[in-house]
């Protein structure tokens, strides 16, 4: 006869978390019935959010891996449905709030989440490298993270975390994939192969508004924006989106890649936005003899966070200088952040350090309610 209680079968479901909202099934109404019989096997019926979801063979395994891990449980058989219209919006309601209200919910004045904006002042500098980097090492550390990948017309976020799998809507909400721990949005994910997005401005602003309001991201501890190069349409569109997001500026070490990239940061001065800081990438290749080759020249970034820190009137600090590393372009390639494939490389320290920094950094009061009313 089963020793299984209904308890531990309930118990152990607690633990099976649904991989795109990164919460239990129990939390979530997914979890419709669990029975068992007196010969230890056990029956579940999961609802999913829709019927072609993408992870149900996900959500299948590890269900049964959990179960089979009670005692008296000789077998498990899962059983995939789908919600109803009313449990779906039952389910937006509980994940958005009372009426499943939509808005930006990274703008609202009471957010603890650090928006950091990704720019740099012209293409080929690695800031699309060193945002997922970044992301995946602040993940790694357990923090809750998030990248919008706002270069519309150069997307390269999902390939270089290795993401094929498409969004999964429901109804009007959207559930982004996730990726070592990372939920990512793009707009690669909603376009046929290699096809170009031949968009104008205002239809760049609308895509990105739509991934800040419709695309759950849940409790976020940080989310970066990977921004296209330059000063145009999407970091205007942010600054009024998101203006609590703060600035990150990507640099090469040579002169001439600093005063571009000045203007990427100065941006501030005219959006009320916070740089929070300078990222040098390429500084230099590592010799096999422990020297080093400095084949973008050198000082750059020491450079530009001077000459930034003149500009907005605060303190803008080099947050670090990111070696060249072939290690670095090869994970990018296969879908592998440098920091989770070649951590002990100096680059993935370098980028390990930085994350770090950002991680420690307060998150402050300014813009926030404190619930305290004059008497």
């Amino acid at each position: 006869m089963s020793t299984a209680t209904a308890e531990a079968l309930h118990a152990a479901l607690a633990t099976v978390i649904d991989p795109e909202l990164r919460r239990p099934i129990t939390e979530l109404g997914m979890l419709e019935s669990v029975t068992s019989d007196d010969d230890g096997m056990v029956h579940v019926a999961v609802l999913l959010t829709i019927a072609g979801c993408p992870l149900r063979e996900t959500i299948t395994q590890d269900a049964t891996n959990a179960l089979m891990g009670v005692d008296g449980v000789t077998g498990v058989d899962v059983e995939l449905k789908v919600m109803t219209p009313a449990q779906r919006e039952a389910l937006k309601e509980q994940l958005r709030g009372p009426g499943g209200q939509r808005g930006i919910p990274f703008a609202k004045p009471g957010s603890l989440t650090k928006v950091y904006a990704v720019a740099s002042g012209k293409g080929g500098v690695g800031k699309s490298s060193v945002t997922v980097n970044l992301a995946c090492a602040l993940a790694a550390q357990g923090l809750r993270v998030g990248v919008v990948d706002a270069d519309v017309h150069g997307f390269s976020v999902p390939a270089l975390m290795g993401i094929t799998q498409k969004p999964t809507q429901v109804d009007d909400m959207i559930l982004p994939p996730v990726a070592y721990g990372v939920k990512v949005i793009s707009i690669g994910m909603f376009v046929e192969g290699n096809q170009p997005v031949a968009w104008r401005g205002p239809m760049l602003h609308r895509a990105l508004e739509q991934f800040l309001t419709d695309v759950y991201f849940g409790d976020l501890d940080a989310l970066f924006l990977d921004l296209p190069p330059g000063t145009g349409d999407i970091a205007i569109s942010v600054a009024q989106l998101l203006p609590n997001a703060e600035i990150l500026v990507v640099t090469t070490p040579q002169a001439a890649a600093a005063d571009v990239a000045e203007r990427a940061g100065t941006i501030a001065t005219q959006t009320g936005q916070k740089v929070a800081g300078v990222i040098e990438n390429m500084s230099f290749l590592e010799m096999p003899d422990g020297g080093r080759m400095e084949l973008f020249g050198s000082g750059g970034g020491a450079i530009l966070a001077e000459r930034l820190s003149t500009a907005v009137g605060h303190d803008v600090p080099l947050l670090g200088q990111i070696p060249l590393d072939i290690r670095l372009r090869e994970g990018g390639d296969a879908g592998k952040p440098v920091v989770l494939a070649a951590p002990d490389t100096a680059a993935a320290k370098a980028m390990e350090g930085i994350a770090s920094a950002l991680a420690s950094r307060p998150r402050g009061l300014s813009g926030m309610s404190l619930g305290i009313e004059p008497r």
